[in-house]
């Protein structure tokens, strides 16, 4: 055995060892941390079982961690400050932000997240000027806006940044269905 891949098992032992104490530091405060699949090295890191008692102190050790591809903050109490080393999760490809209190300042920081292929805003005090920060979000293509501020013009300008991209606004969940029609009976034919 060479001593240079003595040094890279050495270095590969270190990295695991860091990252099983961060991830005892987020399954202690009520966070998981999974593989995305048997035999996939990425991971899945998730807090929105602990709800509101999830801060921004609590998240802060996913962000040392490699290879995370989905984040769940929903629910929590997350705030914006709290988002401002999502870049450090460069390969993010789902963000969950759902009943958080994140703002157009939070939103900032999703900006430089460009393999973010789904993004749930639901019920956050997002408005028009922060969704400005996602139309260099070419790989995103389901986003959740209901119940946020974002008004319908803000949905076009977006749309035409990001034509492919799937908005949910749920505006179409607001408005009444039209009563379905009974169906015509037909008289019964008879015959000669």
């Amino acid at each position: 055995m060479s001593i240079f891949s003595s040094v890279a098992s050495f270095q590969v032992a270190a990295a695991q060892d860091a990252d099983a104490k961060v991830i005892e530091k987020i399954e202690k405060t009520g966070g998981s941390v999974r593989p995305l699949a048997q035999n996939d090295d990425r991971r899945e890191v998730d807090f929105h079982l602990h709800g509101a008692a999830v801060t921004d102190e609590h998240i802060a050790p996913a962000f040392s961690l490699k290879r995370v591809v989905h984040l769940n903050l929903g629910g929590t109490s997350v705030s914006d400050a709290g988002l401002a080393n999502l870049k450090a999760l460069s390969g993010l490809t789902q963000l969950h932000l759902e009943n958080t209190k994140i703002s157009d300042k939070g939103l900032a920081y999703v900006k430089p997240l460009k393999n973010l292929t789904y993004l749930n805003l639901y019920n956050t005090g997002v408005t028009d000027s922060g969704i400005a920060n996602l139309t260099g979000l070419v790989n995103l293509k389901n986003l959740y806006i209901w119940q946020t501020k974002i008004t319908p013009a803000g949905v076009e300008t977006l749309k035409k940044a990001l034509p492919t991209l799937d908005i949910v606004t749920g505006w179409d969940l607001d408005k009444k269905a039209p009563a379905a029609k009974e169906p015509e009976k037909k008289e019964p034919e008879k015959k000669p």
